[in-house]
């Protein structure tokens, strides 16, 4: 059987597509024969900032036109770069396990505590920069752009620090570069940070939908439901500074979401918890309570 999996050409894309090919490789019961066909995103190449383009796809469009077309059997995204909203033809085969969600300070050998007072930190999240301004409202947080090794190699000479996604660093092996780790409680991450999502077309094969299928993770996936529930209601893209984290604990689903105004001055949180099975549920409650406690007014900022 061959397979061809659609990738962005990065480092990390490649590696989070690798990672999808082996794991079916692994559980299938014949000979599989990966393909790894690179799909060039818009994302890829709009050189300015990208912020107010993810809500649109910026990495995703040309992924699902790969696979629309029928150069490529299935795509693998990070899940935090997806919309919300379905998409007409396709849809997600699998959420393998989710990677750590947690967001890092890397910043050759400090911790936030360490930074000196201005000290420049770099990062390409109004999320991040929002909660580490509301940490230290004495930085200056600066828009960066660049693949993980561009962004780690400008510290020192540019940046006093930049601002990552710990699951990036874990799966291109460069763990030893991070200097601190933020707490979730500190630093709510994106909805669906640190998962996957494997994409195919509705029309798929029945023995490609199995394998695909093999690689699910209930409870990642009742995770990711809930976050990205509650990202729907707020009708929040990226350019907003929104973070959402569920955990399970005691068989329970808990969601924390987080707006915040984007000088860190201003932060609204709502903690909600159910069953696994009422997931959505969950989230679309979160949204709904924040949205009555005023995070339109916050989130309006960002995009003024």
């Amino acid at each position: 059987m061959a397979l061809r999996i659609g990738t962005r050409g990065s480092a990390l894309a490649r590696a989070q597509s690798a990672l999808v090919g082996d794991a079916l490789i692994a559980a299938s019961d014949e000979p599989l024969e990966v393909e790894y066909v690179e799909v060039v995103t818009r994302g890829d190449v709009t050189p300015g900032s990208l912020v107010g383009l993810e809500q649109a796809g910026v990495f995703v469009t040309a992924l699902r036109e790969a696979l629309l077309d029928h150069r490529c059997d299935i795509v693998v995204h990070s899940l935090k770069d997806m919309p919300v909203a379905p998409f007409e033809g396709l849809e997600i085969g699998a959420i393998p396990q989710r990677a750590d969600a947690r967001d890092v300070l890397c910043a050759g050998g400090a911790a936030l505590a360490d930074l000196p007072p201005g000290a420049l930190v770099g990062t390409s999240s109004p999320r991040r920069a929002a909660q580490l301004l509301a940490l230290r409202p004495d930085l200056e947080v600066t828009d960066t752009r660049g693949n993980i090794d561009t962004r780690l190699e400008r510290i020192s000479d540019h940046y006093d620090a930049v601002i990552l996604a710990k699951a990036g660093l874990d799966r291109l092996g460069r763990s030893d570069e991070i200097d601190e780790v933020f707490a979730a409680d500190d630093m709510v991450p994106a909805p669906g940070q640190g998962a996957l999502a494997v994409e195919m077309r509705a029309d798929a094969p029945a023995a490609l939908r199995a394998a695909v299928a093999a690689l699910d993770d209930p409870a990642t996936r009742a995770r990711v439901a809930a976050e990205r529930a509650a990202l729907e209601v707020l009708q929040a893209g990226c350019a907003a500074p929104v973070g959402a984290y569920a955990v399970i604990r005691s068989g329970e689903l808990r969601l924390h979401v987080r707006v915040v105004s984007p000088d860190g001055t201003l932060v609204l949180n709502e903690h909600q918890r159910g069953p696994l099975q009422r997931a959505e549920h969950v989230g679309r409650a979160a949204g709904h309570a924040l949205l009555a406690r005023g995070a339109s007014s916050l989130m309006a900022r960002a995009r003024s």
